[in-house]
């Protein structure tokens, strides 16, 4: 794990990232390999890929961390990235294997509502999603609003939201 987080911290080419993010995103379905992520900084090393300009790092950037994200601790440090998230949902084409990546995401930071109040601006971009997504993006969105439905503070939000 040590070796990924190096290798791809150290590389440019998009293909390497790919398999670097898929192996380490494999290897967070294990909860032990999640702790031994997080304390090798492996957050965020993964994180930064956010802000690639290849769309498929980006996309497996966010599998990772949502296999990660499964973690309490993991999630204090993945929520830094969920302003970048929403921006990267909202700005992915629609239906996209990238889009329904951050939808997943989304969905497993909202399953508390510890940091629901930084998802609270995107949810026209949401009410949107639902309107005109596919099935698979209409899954995905609802979960996330499910979530954040079940916190009385978003409830302003979800009334004010234009569909």
């Amino acid at each position: 794990l040590q070796k990924l987080i190096c290798l791809l911290n150290a590389t440019d080419d998009p293909l390497i990232q790919e398999q670097a993010l898929i192996t380490l995103g494999n290897s967070a379905a294990f909860s032990v390999n999640q702790d031994i992520i997080r304390n090798l900084g492996g957050l965020s090393v993964i994180g930064g890929m956010l802000s690639d300009c290849v769309p498929k790092v980006k996309e497996k950037a966010l599998n990772a961390l949502n296999n990660l994200s499964m973690n309490i601790k993991n999630q204090e440090e993945i929520q830094v990235y969920i302003t970048q998230v929403c921006g990267n949902v909202e700005s992915a084409p629609l239906n996209s294997d990238l889009q329904l990546a951050g939808l997943r995401l989304l969905t497993n930071m909202s399953v508390t509502s510890d940091y629901h109040w930084k998802m609270t601006s995107s949810i026209p971009c949401l009410l949107r999603l639902l309107s005109e997504g596919t099935e698979r993006t209409q899954i995905q969105v609802l979960k996330v609003l499910v979530n954040l439905s079940a916190n009385p503070a978003v409830t302003g939000h979800l009334l004010r939201g234009q569909v």
